[in-house]
């Protein structure tokens, strides 16, 4: 089954750009396209994309916006990568609290974007754990509770630390000699007591909380 994505950005180049590159691949399928972020909620109700690309600054309804709309209109959400200009940017940060699974520079190469796609769409690894640790160290305010309202399981902190290095799933389960189906168990399980809905938002709960401390 090939990845559908809708493509939301307010500059048409940046939108027939990336529909190429998308649609080269026999996997990824461009379902759709929006010039601004108060489009998104229908779009999706109606076309379903797995990924949607979202530009992090336009005129009206911004990509901060139109992803925390996009969550609260859907039980099923896809997930949402923004495209942005600047990696170290408080938007890209304030996106990615939101709700973003991730996020991807405008001058990307075409093999990164169809990368980062695959890697969201997946969900069971971290897209750029390097620069999403940079983004909480620069704009993350910390000195929580160290998540001990959560309730995690001695594995489970583990699983949590072992996810805020970017491991997938199978690497997880290699490093803690484990299987991958009880790696998922417990992820799931933390995503469950965090209260986030994917490893992204877990990461930046667990940094946020001082679980982890942001280093580099």
């Amino acid at each position: 089954m090939s990845i559908d994505v809708l493509i939301v950005d307010d500059d048409e180049l940046i939108r027939v750009g990336l529909r190429a590159i998308v649609d080269a691949q026999p996997d990824l399928r461009v379902v759709g396209e929006a010039a601004d972020g108060a489009e998104v909620p229908p779009l999706v109700a109606k076309l379903r994309p797995r990924v949607v690309l979202m530009d992090v600054r336009m005129p009206a309804i911004d990509g901060i916006q139109a992803t925390r709309r996009l969550l609260a209109a859907s039980a099923d959400p896809p997930r949402v990568l923004v495209v942005t200009t600047f990696a170290n940017d408080e938007y890209v940060y304030d996106a990615l609290r939101a709700g973003a699974s991730g996020f991807l520079l405008k001058r990307a190469r075409p093999a990164e974007v169809v990368e980062a796609i695959r890697v969201v769409a997946a969900g069971e690894s971290l897209l750029f754990p390097a620069a999403i640790r940079q983004l909480v160290g620069a704009y993350g305010g910390r000195g929580g509770d160290g998540l001990r309202a959560a309730g995690l399981t001695e594995r489970e902190a583990e699983v949590l630390r072992l996810m805020t290095t970017g491991l997938s799933n199978t690497e997880i389960a290699e490093r803690l000699v484990v299987g991958v189906e009880t790696v998922k168990t417990h992820v799931g399980n933390v995503l469950a007591k965090l209260g986030v809905r994917d490893r992204t938002q877990a990461v930046i709960a667990a940094y946020e909380s001082g679980f982890v401390v942001p280093t580099g």
